[in-house]
Order: C-alpha cells, then sequence, then structure tokens
C-alpha cells in the first residue's frame, strides 16, 4: 500500500493522536487497554452506544465489498441498504443532542461517505484505478468536511484531530477493498479488518467523550 494518500493520512493520523493517544493503540496495548476503560467510564452508555453504531457502518460496508467481489446484487442492495439505515441511526444519535438540523446535516455527509466508499469498492472490483483514485480523493474531502461540521459544534473536537481520525478510517477502507479485490492472503484481510475496527472504536471514544463532556446530564 505505497500509495501518496496511505502517507496523507499516517500525518494526519499523527496529528489526531496527539490529543488521542490510543489512536494508535494496537502499538502499545497496555496503554490503549487504560484508555479505552477510562474512556468507557465516562459515560459508559453512551461509549457503548457510538460503538456499536459506528461498527455498524463497518459491517454494513464490508458486506457490500464482499458481495460486490462475489458478484452477488442481491446481496449488494441489502448491504447498500444497511449502510443507509446505519447512517441514519448515527445521524438520529446526533440529533439527540444537538437539535433535527445537526442530524440532518451529518446524515447529508455521511451519505456522502458512503457515496465516496461505494465508488472506490466498485472501481477497485473494476480494476479501475484512476476511479479508485478519485473516489478515495472524494472520501478524504467529506471527511474533511465531516470534521468542521462536528468541530463546529463541540469545543472538545478539533477539526485537524478528526480530519486525521477520518482519513485514516478512508485509508482502512482503501486497504479493505484493495486486499479483497486482489484476493490477498485471509490473514492479511482479517489484520487489516482488526486494525479497521480498532481505529473505529477510537473515534467513537473520541466522539462519545466530547458528548459526555459538553452535556454532562445527557451524556448517560
Amino acid at each position: 500500500m505505497k500509495r501518496l494518500p496511505l502517507a496523507c493520512a499516517l500525518a494526519l493520523g499523527f496529528a489526531f493522536a496527539a490529543s488521542a493517544p490510543a489512536i494508535f493503540a494496537h502499538e502499545a496495548p497496555h496503554s490503549a487497554h487504560a484508555t479505552a476503560v477510562s474512556a468507557a467510564a465516562t459515560a459508559p452508555k453512551l461509549h457503548a452506544a457510538l460503538r456499536s453504531l459506528w461498527h455498524g457502518h463497518l459491517v454494513a460496508t464490508h458486506d457490500y465489498a464482499l458481495a460486490v467481489h462475489a458478484g452477488n446484487k442481491a446481496n449488494e442492495t441489502k448491504a447498500a441498504d444497511a449502510v443507509v439505515a446505519n447512517a441514519k441511526d448515527i445521524a438520529n444519535a446526533v440529533a439527540g443532542f444537538y437539535g433535527k438540523d445537526a442530524g440532518d446535516g451529518l446524515l447529508k455527509l455521511l451519505a456522502g461517505h458512503w457515496g465516496a466508499v461505494k465508488d472506490m469498492t466498485d472501481a477497485a472490483h473494476a480494476g479501475d484505478k484512476t476511479a479508485e483514485q478519485k473516489a478515495e480523493t472524494a472520501a478524504l474531502d467529506n471527511g474533511t468536511a465531516i470534521a468542521k461540521f462536528l468541530a463546529g459544534a463541540n469545543p472538545n473536537w478539533t477539526q485537524g484531530a478528526l480530519q486525521g481520525a477520518l482519513a485514516m478510517h478512508v485509508n482502512d477502507h482503501m486497504i479493505q477493498v484493495d486486499q479483497m479485490m486482489s484476493n490477498a492472503p485471509a490473514a492479511e484481510q482479517e489484520k487489516s479488518w482488526t486494525q479497521m475496527q480498532h481505529h473505529m472504536d477510537m473515534i467513537a471514544d473520541t466522539l462519545a467523550d466530547g458528548i459526555a463532556k459538553q452535556f454532562p446530564d445527557k451524556a448517560n
């Protein structure tokens, strides 16, 4: 995976690590465990809910990629519908704290993320590197927009930190679809999937921490 976007994602990821050190916790498991326990203690129900919601995004997009790889159109449609339903759930969760307009705004941005990930997946399956690169760029631009949107809503989040985290998430998508479509060894795909989930958990925890600080009476 020696692409320039990977280097950009890692550079931005280190910026995120400054405010959330556990983002690379797979390199320091004991520190990661302590951070996760501490974060969950802040607002355990909120942390569990956000982790579940964002994990749902990973599962649905992964299912879509599997269906595309297998050429199963029925499962493609089912998975795509699941991605949209999950995005609505995430937006509704945000609306519970920030209001319907904020929820609608985030849903629109999440739709942009899904559109880019879908295009990325389809392009990887077709072996169209130009289209895949275009989709990755769109996903990174969308990540910047999401980071700006969220940072504007909560003073405990910074645009640069969130942008770095979302860039890593986009890169995780790229690695996943490239490995899947190239029939990479199962062990390699499993390792990438585990790391992708880890990154997603760290993002969910960071979002939950910010909400808990901003709305301590509502967080649970």
